[in-house]
């Protein structure tokens, strides 16, 4: 579903109520379990739930007044995001927000009542959360944050900051990237050839692997990094920054945090963005939407951020100056 098009259909409903006094006509305080897969220290993502926050109090939800949020902080780890999905389910909240498809997975398994709105999903159809985008036809629905074929402008990317690069590590982690990693690995092995580059993978499940893995990929010339969307790599963003530096690696990010933390250069959708518009979902299935009548919103705009302060890709150094430049999809 095209933006402009869910922005007219959420303005319809949203116009017969007045601004002001719209909660408290739903009457006592709701509950939102939300499930996020890093650490409650991030402040990625603590930026980006205040967001969420200050666009709900705009539609008459104010946290701690008439709305609760209860949060769980997964910190990648997958047995500690089942515990928790098993406990925001038992507290029988209003509805459950979830960021990721590693937060979301666990909450699908355990209820198929309660309402689910998820962002930063990739494939919630292949991963069975939904029937289809224009109608979910469950209980989640939400925003979807990547499709495969931003694989390839991601090669295309590296290949423009880094001309001479001709072998490509693709760094993710097996248990956190849609697919296992085949949701990107395949459309960038497509389109290789035609970048004249040699994709390798380098699966990491724990922040131990990773400076040797990068130390050996590094003991050949022309190597590069394309990181694959997964919460793992998001967590662990600034020991990545500070390896791909220190091995002289140019390296391609998919979201802009990693840009504001000082690494080189990224390009996909506005997180921010997607927690902004996820409020929406949120105001409208607590006053009796149904998921299944709210179609999934997928992103049209992207992002690429280059970090001036580090544009030959081999200086740690924190960001300073950042030109991204905008691209709507039509």
């Amino acid at each position: 579903m095209r933006r402009r098009e869910f922005i007219a259909f959420a303005g319809v409903i949203a116009t017969a109520w007045p601004l002001a006094p719209r909660a408290q006509q739903v009457g006592g305080i709701r509950t939102v379990g939300a499930l996020l897969p890093g650490a409650d220290s991030d402040q990625g993502y603590r930026s980006d739930l205040n967001v969420l926050l200050l666009e709900l109090e705009k539609l008459g939800w104010k946290d701690g007044h008439n709305i609760k949020f209860e949060y769980r902080w997964g910190a990648n780890d997958a047995v500690r995001l089942r515990e928790f999905a098993k406990e925001l389910v038992g507290m029988a909240p209003d509805i459950l927000f979830a960021s990721s498809t590693v937060a979301s997975r666990p909450l699908h398994l355990e209820t198929n009542s309660i309402p689910i709105v998820f962002v930063q999903v990739s494939d919630p159809i292949g991963e069975g959360f939904i029937a289809s985008l224009a109608k979910p036809g469950g209980n989640m629905t939400g925003l979807t944050i990547f499709e495969p074929s931003i694989a390839g402008k991601w090669l295309e990317t590296l290949k423009e900051i880094a001309p001479q690069v001709s072998r490509v590590a693709l760094v993710f982690d097996p248990q956190t990237t849609p697919g296992g990693g085949l949701y990107f690995l395949r459309p960038i092995e497509n389109a290789a050839p035609s970048f004249g580059v040699q994709p390798v993978e380098m699966p990491l499940q724990n922040v131990a692997e990773i400076e040797p893995t990068f130390k050996l990929f590094s003991q050949n010339p022309n190597g590069g990094l394309v990181f694959l969307s997964d919460s793992f790599t998001v967590q662990h963003r600034n020991r990545f920054i500070k390896l791909a530096a220190q091995y002289y690696l140019p390296a391609v990010y998919p979201f802009s945090l990693f840009v504001t933390d000082g690494g080189l250069v990224s390009y996909g959708p506005n997180r921010t963005n997607e927690f902004r518009l996820a409020a929406t979902f949120v105001d409208l299935i607590l006053r009796g939407t149904k998921p299944a009548d709210l179609p999934v919103q997928t992103p049209i705009k992207f992002e690429l951020a280059v970090n001036l302060k580090n544009s030959e890709g081999i200086r740690s150094e924190r960001a300073g100056h950042i030109v991204s430049a905008r691209r709507q999809r039509n």
